[in-house]
């Protein structure tokens, strides 16, 4: 097999694992609840999970703050609804959920 082939093989399995990933995450954030006050490219109650990942892009405490914001609650940043704490959430998921959520463009 030539290397472009290999190349063009490789950047597929990449590509469809990248899709696999978002959807694992997708259907993470819908068990999880996340998905009724949030959306990945659009507000709904809170904030577009793109914008929350452009907020803070750069900042090297953001997973830190938004993985203490997602298991305790919060507000004041977006605006005057606050967000509920996820207790029932394992700290597991809340941490694949921040992780993905600062990983989107």
């Amino acid at each position: 097999m030539s290397s472009a082939k290999i190349f063009a093989v490789a950047v597929a399995a990449l590509t469809l694992s990248g899709v696999a990933v978002a959807a694992d995450q997708t259907a993470l954030a819908t068990k999880s609840g996340c998905l009724a006050c949030h959306a990945v490219d659009h507000k709904i109650l809170g904030p577009a999970y793109k914008d929350v990942a452009t907020k803070y892009a750069g900042d090297k405490t953001a997973a830190a703050k938004l993985y203490e914001k997602v298991e305790k609650g919060g507000g004041g940043v977006w605006g005057q609804i606050p967000m509920p704490p996820n207790a029932a959430v394992s700290k597991a998921d809340i941490k694949t959920l921040v992780d993905w959520i600062l990983s989107l463009k």
